[in-house]
């Protein structure tokens, strides 16, 4: 994966990408861009997300697998903004709670009794998404407050 840092601020990628952030996932659907917000697991220089049977993108993702990842940290109360544009390929993969469970554990905790319902039975009607980034883009775009 090559990283690459185009402006004279960055940081540190792995420490942004552990924390349980929304990532929005561009894919193609014929000569349309289609945008699906997601959570996400990195492992093994690997973004995975949880494909449902109600979502459309693994479906898209089979019929081409070129697609990209967009991550921002923002607060408003301190002007911090970081963004990590990812380039790559994804493949869909069937379902591994091994992976899955982490995935959900960073954004609904570790106590999968308190889970929401719909996310405690999660079964092979269920896909992983793996997506191998060829690039990323890191920019710190923070902002002084007056």
């Amino acid at each position: 994966m090559q990283i690459i840092r185009d402006t004279g601020r960055s940081f540190d990628l792995e420490a942004f990408l552990t924390k349980p952030l929304v990532a929005h996932l561009s894919t193609v659907d014929g000569d349309t861009p289609k945008d699906s917000p997601v959570w996400f697991y990195w492992k093994d220089e690997m973004i995975w997300i949880i494909g449902t049977a109600k979502d459309t993108f693994p479906d898209r993702i089979r019929r081409n697998p070129k697609c990209a990842i967009g991550i921002v940290d923002f607060d408003i109360n301190t002007g911090m903004f970081l963004h990590a544009g990812f380039r790559g390929v994804a493949t869909v993969k069937p379902f591994d709670k091994n992976i899955a469970t982490p995935l959900l554990s960073r954004y609904l905790g570790p106590d999968i009794e308190k889970w929401d319902p719909r996310f405690k039975n999660l079964d092979d009607s269920n896909v992983l998404i793996c997506f191998e980034p060829k690039t990323v883009v890191v920019r710190d775009q923070s902002y002084q407050l007056p």
